[in-house]
Order: structure tokens, then C-alpha cells, then sequence
């Protein structure tokens, strides 16, 4: 069942040059209870996409058209009111970097009670027994006293759990996790990966990862999307991307993966695309070593590979 679908979303930005557009028919969906992964290098599209979603947008941002269908309603349509009893109640946000995200100036626990008491309509002991389950299901240790802390008597990774714990007091059916595990060390990441792994299995929640962390994907993910220049590129079960990537981009993120210690990493050359450059036809091709003839003049549409495994690349058509 999917939960969550966007469809041939076209967005842009206002500029002193003009109208410059971001992002180009991006499609992807989200399956209830799984995981979908959206990869690519910085600056492709990944955050802006969910954005979108969560219709969190700076104001020189306008999408030209698609749709974001959520529970059979176009989030594209709603008004702002209604879009504030959907964000964080329904779709809720991990944003990229838990010491910047929350106020210093207030508690955990008043932090976390705003938002119940906002989205959950409770109060008193009814609103703070429920601050400390979500506490608890986010295994922060003597969750009451906590609700009682500063973020800065939190370390980062308590702090991102405190954020978690922010959308599952809500009981989010779907949470964006926008490169959550970025400013965490090693044994940290995989604690945190490991509770959003508990969370989907015991809640069904659905969850919409986006990293440039391929190793992170292999690991966590169900789906995977791959964006290039502000288009997807690829979509795939994430074993069949792992086993048999299509796309050139796909396969040059993969080969650039570290294999054995010691060995070169390979690199993909030059750099991509910002919004004023113009490319005719895919996106990618400028940097692309199978670059033949129609790859500069019209963009792919997408290829069926296998069942649930589509890539927009020219080679498929050879």
C-alpha cells in the first residue's frame, strides 16, 4: 500500500536571472511500513524534494506543477491551516543536525509537550505521561527526569533521539529523515539506524531517508531512488540496486564506495550541475563516460529493467 506518492513534481526558484528550475518531474513513492532511500550527491534535490513534501519551502520556491499525495489528498492543494494538522502530526520531519534543532533555551520536556499539546489536544499528566513514553520508546534512560534537561546536558545523539521522539508522540505515520545520522560518530549512527529500524517494525511507520551514505542505504533501506541534477535517475528494491545497478551515476556512487583498505576510491569527474546551468538532454551526460549522441539532445524516459526497477538511461535502448 502506498502511504505516500509524488508525482512529476516540477519546482524552481525565483531568481535576479529569472525563473530556474530545480527540480524535473521528480516521481517517487513510499510503501507503508518501509523504507525508501533518496541518494545522490549534495546539491541534487534530495532535501528540496522533501520540502516539498512537507511544504516547508523558501519563499522564492514555487512548484509548477506535480502532485503530493498523502492518504488520497494533494498536500499541493491545502491550505496552510490544513497543512499544519498534516506536518508533524502525520508527516513529520528529522531535520539534518540535532545541536542546531532545538531551542537552548528550553527544556526537553517543554519542547516536546508543545508539540503533544498542539497535535494531541492533551494537558496535564496526560500530556507528560505521554512526553515520557515517547522518551522511553526512543530508550532515553530515566525518561522523567529527563523531560527536565537542557539540550545542551544532551549529547548529539540524545538529541537526535529527543527529536525522534518529538514525531512519535504524534504517532507520525511517515517520518522524513533528512541525513539524521551526519554529525553523529560511527557507533552512534548504527544505534540510531537501528531504533528507526524498531520503530518501523513495531509501528508500521513508514520512513523516507534521505543520505548520500550508500553503506547507510545498503543496510537500512527497502527502496532506493537516485537523483541526479534534480531528477531521478534510478529506482530500485535496494537489493537489486546493490546486485544490478543500471544507471552510470549509480554505478559510479557505487565504485566510488570504500571496498578494502588501501585501495583507490574512484571518483567521478567534474562537478554537478547548479540551477543557471542549462543541459540539453540527460542531465548527467556532461560527465558521463558511455556519453553517445541522443544522451545531448533529448532526456530518457525511463527503462523497465525488472520487475520494480526502472532506470532513464539511453544505454538501456542500444
Amino acid at each position: 500500500m502506498k502511504i505516500l506518492e509524488v508525482n512529476d513534481l516540477n519546482l524552481g526558484f525565483r531568481t535576479e536571472q529569472g525563473f530556474r528550475q530545480a527540480l524535473f518531474d521528480v516521481s517517487f513513492s513510499l510503501t507503508k511500513g518501509k523504507t525508501l532511500a533518496l541518494v545522490g550527491e549534495s546539491g541534487c534535490g534530495k532535501t528540496i524534494s522533501a520540502m516539498s513534501i512537507l511544504r516547508l519551502l523558501p519563499k522564492t520556491a514555487q512548484i509548477k506543477s506535480g502532485e503530493i499525495i498523502y492518504n488520497s489528498e494533494n498536500l499541493i492543494n491545502l491550505s496552510e491551516k490544513e497543512m499544519q494538522k498534516i506536518r508533524g502530526a502525520k508527516i513529520a520531519l528529522i531535520p539534518q543536525d540535532p545541536m542546531t534543532s532545538l531551542n537552548p533555551l528550553y527544556t526537553i520536556g517543554n519542547q516536546l509537550l508543545e508539540v503533544i499539546k498542539i497535535h494531541q489536544n492533551l494537558q496535564g499528566t496526560e500530556a507528560e505521561k505521554k512526553a515520557v513514553e515517547a522518551l522511553e520508546m526512543v530508550q532515553i534512560p530515566c525518561a522523567k527526569e529527563r523531560l527536565k534537561a537542557y539540550p545542551h546536558e544532551f549529547s548529539g545523539g540524545m538529541k537526535q533521539r529527543a527529536i525522534i521522539a518529538m514525531a512519535l508522540a504524534c504517532q507520525a505515520e511517515v517520518l522524513i529523515a533528512d541525513e539524521l545520522t551526519t554529525a553523529l560518530d560511527v557507533t552512534i549512527q548504527a544505534q540510531i539506524m537501528n531504533l528507526l529500524s524498531d520503530i518501523k517494525s513495531q509501528l508500521g511507520t513508514s520512513i523516507l531517508l534521505i543520505t548520500h551514505d550508500l553503506a547507510l542505504v545498503g543496510e537500512n533501506a527497502d527502496e532506493i531512488a537516485v537523483m541526479y541534477a534534480g531528477r531521478i535517475v534510478e529506482k530500485a528494491p535496494s537489493k537489486d540496486f546493490f546486485e544490478n545497478p543500471n544507471h552510470p551515476y549509480s554505478k559510479a556512487l557505487l565504485n566510488s564506495m570504500p571496498a578494502k583498505r588501501g585501495e583507490t576510491l574512484d571518483t567521478i569527474q567534474g562537478q554537478p550541475p547548479t540551477i543557471h546551468q542549462d543541459i540539453s538532454g540527460c542531465r548527467f551526460h556532461p560527465r558521463c563516460k558511455y556519453c553517445f549522441t541522443p544522451c545531448t539532445k533529448s532526456v530518457p524516459e525511463s527503462f523497465i529493467i525488472s520487475e520494480n526497477h526502472t532506470s532513464a538511461c539511453f544505454l538501456n535502448n542500444k
